[in-house]
């Protein structure tokens, strides 16, 4: 029972010291140790040594790439002005009429495309918010709308989105980032339709009593179709073209080329005695980002030359872009240590078998459940699905297979489970979305809690109820 207490204990505090902004860097192995103080059996140093390191170094190792090509392309997309044309193009397409649609659409293309939600948040607001005044449409809004287009279904649920919530179940279940792309549909079908329906209501009952924006626009943002001192420096189409190639690539090099090759040498143990079909997700994934930064290269060099200003050289885009996606990476990895020396502790097999007995044959409701509770804990995404994988991947995997369900649906509902409780008022993405827009969880958070946690959590159980009914497709 003490390791027990050990573990909620450590839970906690790291819930709550991660709410009140103390880096998870120093948590998350404090809060390891706190809970292993709880458990005699397990040695402290050892515990930390062995366990705690070796699950971060795991996780650098398998994911580094991801996430400093994708810090990267984001930023990239940023200083060519490509993130910036592609937002004013959809606002401009669609206007003031539909302003809500406009900014979750140009928020969905972007991340869609591969662009750091943190990038999105930052290109996009100042457009949102002169938008949104000229609509009338309140400002407290603004923080839903935007997570709405980047936290929800272009971040789990969209086959193909190269995502890093969409790429860890990849190794685990040797999908791609394809898997169950008509379940994946759907799923990104309600979260859109429910989290706009909802925004699209709150902004019609705000009109009908008489509220407006709520005050002047922030200094330095142009309204939306008024003149603009400096033309963009590309096109709609050009900028695009990153985000178009991205998606297209991922998808020929998992399901074309990479299965096609020779790669009987995977087999070998200097190259981990894996498989292709284990490591074709996280190739197409790589190959395409690296093929869109080269495009990127050349529109960032022609965007230059049509503003005729200096702005940062390319080694500095691309050194602050590498620099970018080294907190992330580690707070994640952070959070997968901090698992692992939970899942080692003895208290821990209590945790796994009530959650395992919910729905024994079912896996599909047990991961839903458990990775929901660990991202709503960890308050993050990607750290709570590394965890349940790391400790409970395998026994999904068996449970699975032993009750017919194809890996696809697995990968798919993982996936879908990141995006419900981890945007709960202490995760990161949230507060500084809310740091961005200048407001506070007071005035916006009860509208991101229902269009981020609430409508994805409805469009999970779709999910699982059409994936027990029909299988994956």
């Amino acid at each position: 029972m003490t390791s027990m207490a050990g573990i909620v204990l450590a839970l906690v505090l790291l819930m709550t010291l991660a709410y009140r902004g103390v880096s998870v860097l120093l948590l998350a192995p404090l809060c390891a140790l706190l809970a292993v103080l709880f458990s005699p059996e397990a040695p402290l140093f050892a515990s930390y040594t062995q366990v705690f390191m070796s699950a971060l170094g795991g996780f650098i190792v398998a994911f580094f790439p991801l996430f400093l090509l994708g810090a990267v392309f984001g930023k990239l997309m940023e200083a060519s002005g490509a993130a910036l044309a592609i937002a004013q193009g959809i606002v401009g397409r669609l206007g003031t009429r539909h302003a809500v649609l406009a900014i979750v659409l140009a928020c969905a293309v972007l991340t869609y495309g591969g662009v750091s939600l943190f990038v999105v948040a930052f290109a996009v607001h100042p457009i949102a918010a002169a938008l949104f005044r000229r609509a009338q449409v309140p400002r407290r809004l603004i923080p839903a709308t935007i997570a709405l287009g980047a936290f929800t279904f272009t971040m789990t649920a969209l086959p193909g989105t190269p995502a890093i919530q969409n790429a860890i179940p990849m190794p685990f279940f040797g999908t791609t980032p394809f898997a169950a792309p008509g379940l994946g549909l759907i799923g990104g079908a309600v979260m859109l339709a429910g989290g706009w329906w909802w925004i699209s209501r709150r902004a019609a009952t705000a009109r009908r009593r008489g509220e407006g924006y709520g005050d002047e626009a922030p200094p330095g943002v142009a309204i939306v179709g008024a003149a603009s001192p400096e033309p963009l420096p590309l096109p709609f189409g050009m900028a695009i073209a990153p985000v178009v190639l991205v998606i297209v690539l991922n998808y020929a090099l998992s399901t074309w080329l990479w299965p096609a090759l020779d790669t009987g040498y995977l087999a070998e143990a200097r190259y981990g005695g894996t498989s292709v079909q284990a490591v074709r997700g996280i190739w197409a994934v790589i190959g395409a980002l690296s093929a869109a930064i080269v495009l990127l290269a050349g529109l960032w060099w022609l965007a230059r030359r049509r503003a005729a200003a200096p702005g940062l050289p390319l080694k500095s885009v691309l050194e602050e872009g590498a620099g970018a996606s080294v907190m992330p990476l580690m707070n994640t990895a952070s959070q997968v240590g901090f698992g692992a020396v939970i899942a080692s502790l003895a208290g821990f097999t209590l945790i796994r078998d009530a959650v395992l007995g919910i729905a024994p044959d079912n896996p599909l409701v047990s991961m839903s459940i458990a990775i929901n509770i660990l991202a709503g804990i960890t308050g993050s995404a990607s750290g709570g699905m590394s965890i349940a994988l790391q400790t409970l991947g395998a026994t999904w995997l068996e449970m699975g297979r032993a009750a017919g369900i194809a890996p696809d649906l697995l990968h798919r509902v993982t996936a879908i489970a990141t995006g419900g409780l981890d945007a709960l008022p202490h995760n990161g993405a949230v507060i500084t979305l809310l740091g961005i827009c200048g407001l506070t969880h007071r005035q916006s958070y009860f509208d991101i809690f229902v269009v981020a946690v609430l409508v994805p959590l409805l469009a999970l159980v779709a999910v699982v109820v059409l994936g027990t009914a029909l299988g994956s497709f």
